[in-house]
Protein backbone atom coordinates (compact mmCIF):
# COMPACT_ATOMS: atom_id res chain seq x y z
CA UNK A 1 0.00 0.00 0.00
CA UNK A 2 2.53 2.39 0.67
CA UNK A 3 4.00 2.18 -2.76
CA UNK A 4 1.41 2.79 -4.42
CA UNK A 5 1.17 6.01 -2.57
CA UNK A 6 4.49 6.77 -3.33
CA UNK A 7 4.23 5.91 -6.87
CA UNK A 8 1.03 7.99 -6.57
CA UNK A 9 2.27 11.40 -5.04
CA UNK A 10 5.50 10.90 -7.83
CA UNK A 11 3.09 11.12 -10.42
CA UNK A 12 1.79 14.31 -9.31
CA UNK A 13 5.30 16.17 -8.91
CA UNK A 14 6.74 14.48 -11.95
CA UNK A 15 5.09 16.62 -15.12
CA UNK A 16 4.15 14.94 -18.00
CA UNK A 17 5.33 16.38 -21.24
CA UNK A 18 3.20 17.02 -24.29
CA UNK A 19 4.09 18.04 -27.32
CA UNK A 20 4.46 21.81 -28.21
CA UNK A 21 1.44 23.31 -30.18
CA UNK A 22 2.51 26.13 -32.16
CA UNK A 23 0.59 28.90 -34.60
CA UNK A 24 1.36 27.74 -38.06
CA UNK A 25 0.86 29.60 -41.34
CA UNK A 26 2.80 30.47 -44.50
CA UNK A 27 3.00 34.22 -46.54
CA UNK A 28 0.30 35.78 -44.49
CA UNK A 29 -0.41 39.33 -44.44
CA UNK A 30 -1.94 39.62 -40.99
CA UNK A 31 -1.24 38.17 -37.74
CA UNK A 32 -5.26 37.34 -37.27
CA UNK A 33 -5.48 35.25 -40.74
CA UNK A 34 -1.94 33.39 -39.08
CA UNK A 35 -3.43 32.94 -36.31
CA UNK A 36 -6.40 30.52 -37.54
CA UNK A 37 -4.95 27.12 -37.74
CA UNK A 38 -1.98 25.40 -35.31
CA UNK A 39 0.10 22.66 -35.18
CA UNK A 40 1.45 19.53 -32.90
CA UNK A 41 5.45 20.49 -33.16
CA UNK A 42 6.88 16.50 -33.64
CA UNK A 43 9.95 15.98 -32.55
CA UNK A 44 12.49 17.12 -32.24
CA UNK A 45 10.46 20.34 -32.66
CA UNK A 46 10.60 22.00 -29.65
CA UNK A 47 10.29 25.85 -30.66
CA UNK A 48 7.67 28.26 -32.23
CA UNK A 49 9.14 30.31 -35.07
CA UNK A 50 7.66 33.95 -36.66
CA UNK A 51 8.86 35.41 -39.25
CA UNK A 52 7.94 38.78 -40.67
CA UNK A 53 9.30 39.82 -43.79
CA UNK A 54 8.54 43.53 -44.49
CA UNK A 55 9.28 45.20 -48.08
CA UNK A 56 7.45 48.86 -48.81
CA UNK A 57 5.41 48.50 -45.62
CA UNK A 58 3.87 44.80 -46.73
CA UNK A 59 4.12 42.46 -44.86
CA UNK A 60 4.67 38.53 -45.50
CA UNK A 61 4.38 36.39 -41.78
CA UNK A 62 5.22 32.84 -40.98
CA UNK A 63 4.67 30.77 -38.37
CA UNK A 64 6.21 27.25 -37.95
CA UNK A 65 7.46 24.49 -35.54
CA UNK A 66 11.16 24.33 -35.59
CA UNK A 67 13.93 23.67 -33.54
CA UNK A 68 15.45 26.26 -31.14
CA UNK A 69 18.71 25.76 -32.54
CA UNK A 70 17.30 27.26 -36.10
CA UNK A 71 14.67 29.31 -35.16
CA UNK A 72 17.81 31.05 -33.12
CA UNK A 73 20.26 31.26 -36.02
CA UNK A 74 17.68 32.38 -38.08
CA UNK A 75 17.17 35.49 -35.48
CA UNK A 76 20.60 36.17 -34.88
CA UNK A 77 20.39 36.64 -38.89
CA UNK A 78 17.80 38.87 -38.84
CA UNK A 79 17.72 42.78 -39.64
CA UNK A 80 15.95 45.81 -40.44
CA UNK A 81 16.41 48.65 -41.60
CA UNK A 82 15.76 52.90 -41.34
CA UNK A 83 12.90 52.33 -43.45
CA UNK A 84 10.80 49.35 -41.52
CA UNK A 85 12.16 46.72 -44.61
CA UNK A 86 13.67 43.86 -43.79
CA UNK A 87 13.48 40.29 -41.86
CA UNK A 88 11.91 39.70 -38.10
CA UNK A 89 12.44 36.42 -36.32
CA UNK A 90 10.83 35.73 -33.02
CA UNK A 91 11.19 32.47 -30.90
CA UNK A 92 8.94 30.92 -27.88
CA UNK A 93 8.39 27.64 -26.12
CA UNK A 94 5.51 27.33 -24.45
CA UNK A 95 1.99 26.15 -26.50
CA UNK A 96 0.61 28.70 -28.64
CA UNK A 97 3.01 31.40 -27.53
CA UNK A 98 3.64 33.07 -31.34
CA UNK A 99 -0.05 34.27 -31.23
CA UNK A 100 1.64 37.67 -31.28
CA UNK A 101 4.78 37.15 -32.92
CA UNK A 102 4.03 39.63 -36.05
CA UNK A 103 3.40 42.42 -33.47
CA UNK A 104 5.43 41.48 -30.68
CA UNK A 105 8.30 41.93 -32.80
CA UNK A 106 8.01 45.19 -33.73
CA UNK A 107 7.90 45.82 -30.45
CA UNK A 108 10.67 44.59 -29.15
CA UNK A 109 12.41 46.28 -31.62
CA UNK A 110 11.70 49.39 -30.58
CA UNK A 111 12.44 48.84 -27.24
CA UNK A 112 15.94 47.79 -27.67
CA UNK A 113 16.29 50.95 -29.87
CA UNK A 114 15.06 52.92 -26.84
CA UNK A 115 17.16 51.78 -24.32
CA UNK A 116 20.23 52.02 -26.30
CA UNK A 117 19.44 56.07 -27.27
CA UNK A 118 18.59 56.94 -23.84
CA UNK A 119 21.54 54.94 -22.63
CA UNK A 120 23.57 56.80 -25.11
CA UNK A 121 22.12 60.04 -24.20
CA UNK A 122 22.92 59.56 -20.22
CA UNK A 123 26.23 58.51 -21.13
CA UNK A 124 27.13 62.24 -23.20
CA UNK A 125 25.03 64.16 -20.00
CA UNK A 126 27.25 62.48 -17.93
CA UNK A 127 30.67 63.48 -19.90
CA UNK A 128 29.24 66.89 -19.76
Amino acid sequence: MKIITVLLLLSFCCPFSDALKCYVCSSTTTNDACNQSSQTCQTPLDTCMTTVDTFDKIKAIGKYCASVRTCKGAASGASVDANGNGNQVTCCSSNLCNINGATGVGLSTLLTLAVCCSHAVLSILWLL
